[in-house]
């Protein structure tokens, strides 16, 4: 305990030099980590090969894990999008002036200290780290024992350029992989000012309920696609493909395909694009029906009630046939997590609807949901998709991480 105590000192302190920072400076770093990234693609791909070779190839979790020259250029591209992006901090809000002469102007600062909590995927290092440093926040991290080694090369790539930049290192703290860490740093409130979960239901559901300080849920995805009556197959085969396929282990994936009744006879060309991946397809009694006489055997399941509100961060995926839309946002509204949902239509009155009654921090309309990233946003990489209402939802990106503080200025002025 006394060891991570001083740690989340260190981190704390180290904040105060980071206030002082110049936005062309925190720039100028940003391009040195992005360079010497580029410098030590081999030595971060070695490191992360030993996390590899202690994991089964089938588990999801490996492609999480798993990095590629061409994924660390892309989060170089990331970095560098950052240093063109403009700095959150110290933009005004809002501004007035009293009655009594007092100058009043809420202006945007950085949250202090974040601790993120993580699990598997090591490209978090660097997204969490960069928004950080743009936003003016000092950030520990908690990754997860599968990219120990990995989540190590990052952080020794990054703190070696704050050290060769005369700044404190401690900015960016990789705590121990010991699991007792996360409820020390749960209850770190003289040092952490805000936690954000990324992983699963259940990590994100242990920091809710432990945390004495504040979070920000993000992470879970049950997402759902919806095809209505008004939808176009040709765009609804492209949406769904997309969607469930494009890369199962994040959580913008497609977890259930939910359909009208009277539009089953499509069902088939939907899902067809979806056997060349191997999807395995939990249907429902009437997808079932429709679908085995024109998808794999091997691939088609008859659905439970578990396999609906399930994550399946794979290359699995539900089919439920409802009636009409209002049933469909039923289906939503009790088995969805908030993060993503879509509707395929070309009716405007279904769009409106669906639009209006979705509870979800990003709703699509003829359009795949794996979309739901702060790059893709043009917000830069993100920290996070929060599905939660308070202070930041959907993507959370640089403005995200700023929070606010009234500045009076006065003459003199007393109050009676």
């Amino acid at each position: 305990m006394d060891d991570t105590k001083q740690l989340f000192e260190s981190a704390k302190i180290a904040g105060r030099s980071l206030l002082l920072l110049k936005e062309e400076q925190i720039n100028c770093l940003l391009e040195d980590i992005a360079k010497e990234t580029e410098a030590k693609i081999h030595y971060i791909l070695s490191e992360n090969l030993k996390d590899l070779q202690r994991m089964d190839k089938n588990n999801p979790k490996y492609d999480r894990v798993k990095l590629t020259e061409e994924r660390i250029l892309g989060i170089v591209s990331d970095i560098r999008n950052i240093i063109s992006l403009p700095s959150p901090v110290g933009r005004i809000l809002d501004k007035r002036t009293l009655s009594n002469g007092l100058h009043l102007s809420k202006k945007a600062v950085p949250f202090g200290v974040i601790g993120i909590i993580f699990e598997a995927r090591p490209n978090v290092c660097f997204d969490v780290f960069t928004l950080c440093l743009k936003s003016g926040n000092v950030c520990i991290l908690k990754g997860g024992s599968d990219a120990k080694f990995s989540n190590m090369a990052i952080v020794e790539i990054i703190r070696s350029v704050l050290d060769d930049n005369d700044i404190n290192p401690n900015i960016c703290t990789l705590l121990p992989n010991d699991r007792e860490v996360i409820d020390e740093l749960l209850n770190a409130r003289d040092y952490v000012d805000l936690i954000i979960p990324r992983g699963g239901s259940s990590l994100i559901n242990y920091v809710r309920d432990n945390a004495r300080i504040p979070v920000i849920e993000t992470g879970a995805g049950v997402c759902h696609t919806y095809f209505h009556s008004a939808g176009n197959k040709e765009i609804g085969q492209q949406i769904v493909h997309n969607a469930k396929t494009r890369r199962v282990s994040v959580c913008n994936t497609l977890d259930c395909l939910i359909i009208d009744k009277d539009r089953l006879n499509d069902l088939p060309y939907i899902c067809d694009k979806l056997k060349d991946d191997h999807v395995i397809i939990y249907a429902d009694k009437l997808s079932y029906e429709v679908l085995k006489a024109h998808y794999p055997s091997k691939l088609l399941k008859e659905a439970s009630t578990d396999d609906f509100g399930t994550e399946f961060l794979d290359y699995k995926m539900a089919i439920k046939t409802i009636n009409n839309i209002n049933d469909a946002i039923d289906h939503i509204s009790k088995y969805g997590s908030k993060h993503s949902e879509a509707i395929i239509t070309e009716d405007e009155t279904a769009t409106i609807l669906f639009e209006s009654l979705i509870d979800a921090a990003c709703v699509y309309v003829n359009a795949s949901t794996a979309f739901t990233d702060g790059a893709q946003f043009g917000l830069g990489a993100e920290i996070g998709i929060s599905t939660q209402k308070m202070h930041a939802r959907g993507p959370m990106a640089l403005q995200e991480l700023c929070s606010y503080k009234w500045i009076i200025e006065g003459s003199g002025q007393i109050r009676k």
